[in-house]
This record gives structure tokens, C-alpha cells and sequence, in this order.
């Protein structure tokens, strides 16, 4: 099994566990099981008391996200959108609700549990202008130039092959669509040992990236306009627990960490089509007069 495989297996894993968990028992918000070493800050108060009034509590339950793209990005009647790990559902939900009955919310997501989760809870809320569909976010299964805006919460730093996330993300917006997203990114140079304990905290599967990366990243994958946007910065306290157990000396490594790891909005677009392209042709009648 090479690393890629071993990570998606992982996350598969991890987020298979997190949906069984929210069906059997509906109680408990499943990143704070213990067993899954990531709690607050990170995934706690992102959506409003009105927001979680919309959906079944099972879709708030399942949400491992450390944002809320919904909140940050217009989404406007008629247009369509795509979540890219989309889980219980919850932010598909609430885009389905923001662009109307005339428009329509995609959720792709690779894990069986996650997806019948959210289904159920499509169905709790009777939203119809929703489809869930199985796979994975490097290989996105909608044809080219067929979304207007891509979501994610906190899911592309999960994926071991970004920079093919972000092909994809940008191979499937329509020229002039826009990708806002919520995930995990880093500030600065942090020392390897130090970096990997407080991914673990952060993401529960080590992977963000280095926030000048993921614009540069971006960038190559074609977009414009590419921006990074703090949203909840954390700091050694908060994952004192977590480190201590973990055997590192979260004082010591204090000024190496605050100020360093961060939930971000990051937001992108896909540039208009260029002239020579044939969304801006125009019609041309032979013999008419200039």
C-alpha cells in the first residue's frame, strides 16, 4: 500500500467511524469521542442558532468541519454548488437552501457511512435540489465547467495528492466560478516534530499546508485572485492536552507553535473565458457593415 493509499484509508476510517457514532447513538458531536483526538476549538460554535435550526441535528452532530464556507461565500438563486467531502451533509444543506429551487447543491464524499448519513438527513429536511454522490475528490465525477462555486470544510487537507484536488476543483467550475473553502493551513516555518504533533491535533490526519504553498498551489492550478483568510488561530493551550499525552513538552515548544496553525477561508477564482474561447464567440453575418 503506497502513502497515498495509506492515508485515504485512514481518513475512510476515520470518518466512516465519525458517521456510525452520529447514527447509533445521536448524542455526542463525534470529533469529541476521545478516539479521535481532535475537539475544541476546532469543530465547535461555526454555525448559528438560526443555520442549525434548518437541518436535523445529525447533520450539526457529524459536521468534523473547522469552518463555515457557507457563511463567507454569496451564494446567489439559481447556481450551482459543489461540497467536496461533504459528510453529514450539513453545508450542502445550507447551500441547497441559499440557491433555491432553480438551483442545485452537489455533495461528493468517499466514505458509504457518511453518505447514507447525509442522505437521511436530505430527506429529514425534505430539500430536494440535493444529490450526494460516492467518490473522491481527486477524481470529481461531474463533467467539465458544470459548477458555479466549490465548497469544502476542512477536507483538502486530508488529501495526499492536493495539487490534483485543485486541478479537479478547477476543471469542473464554470470560467468566473469561484472556490471558498475552509481548511487548515500553516504559518511560517515550524520545526518537522514540532509540525507533525500539532497537525495530528488540528487535522486528526496530518496534512496542512503551508498557507504561501497553498496559494502557490492554487496559482498553478490555474486560478486567479487566490487569498488566504484567517478565521480561528490557535495556540499551544489549546492542545496542551492533547501534546501532553502525546509525550511533548507543550510549554517548550510554545513559541515555536502560537500564532502558527490556523482554520483560514481560502478563496479563489476560475478566470472568465478568454476571447479566443467558445463561451465569448459572437455570431458573425457575412457582409454586414462595420
Amino acid at each position: 500500500m503506497d502513502s497515498k493509499t495509506s492515508v485515504q484509508e485512514q481518513v475512510k476510517e476515520k470518518y466512516g467511524s465519525a458517521a456510525r457514532a452520529v447514527a447509533e447513538s445521536g448524542s455526542l458531536q463525534a470529533c469529541c469521542d476521545p478516539g479521535l483526538r481532535c475537539c475544541d476549538p476546532i469543530t465547535t460554535n461555526l454555525y448559528s442558532a438560526d443555520e442549525k435550526g434548518l437541518i436535523p441535528e445529525k447533520a450539526v452532530l457529524a459536521s468534523l468541519g473547522c469552518g463555515n464556507p457557507t457563511a463567507l461565500i454569496e451564494l446567489r438563486a439559481g447556481e450551482t454548488v459543489l461540497d467536496l467531502g461533504s459528510g453529514g451533509g450539513i453545508d450542502v444543506l445550507l447551500s441547497a437552501r441559499r440557491v433555491g429551487p432553480t438551483g442545485k447543491a452537489y455533495g461528493l464524499d468517499m466514505t458509504d457511512e457518511m453518505l447514507a448519513l447525509a442522505r437521511e438527513n436530505q430527506g429529514q429536511a425534505g430539500v430536494t435540489n440535493v444529490e450526494f454522490l460516492k467518490g473522491e475528490i481527486e477524481n470529481i465525477p461531474l463533467p467539465d465547467n458544470s459548477v458555479d462555486v466549490i465548497i469544502s470544510n476542512c477536507v483538502i487537507n486530508l488529501s495526499a495528492d492536493k495539487d490534483r484536488v485543485l486541478r479537479e476543483a478547477y476543471r469542473v467550475l464554470k470560467p468566473g466560478g469561484r472556490f471558498a473553502v475552509s481548511d487548515v493551513v500553516v504559518r511560517g516555518t515550524v520545526p518537522d516534530e514540532v509540525r507533525s504533533s500539532m497537525l495530528l491535533w488540528v487535522g486528526c490526519i496530518a496534512g496542512a499546508l503551508e498557507e504561501n504553498d497553498y496559494v502557490a498551489k492554487l496559482t498553478r492550478a490555474g486560478f486567479s485572485d487566490a487569498s488566504i483568510e484567517p478565521t480561528r488561530v490557535y495556540n499551544v493551550e489549546d492542545a496542551r492536552q492533547f501534546l501532553t499525552e502525546a509525550g511533548v513538552d507543550a510549554g517548550a515548544i510554545a513559541p515555536q507553535v502560537n500564532g502558527k496553525f490556523m482554520s483560514a477561508f481560502i478563496r479563489a477564482a476560475k478566470p472568465k473565458a478568454a476571447c479566443c474561447e467558445p463561451a465569448c464567440w459572437a455570431p458573425v453575418t457575412i457582409g454586414a457593415k462595420e
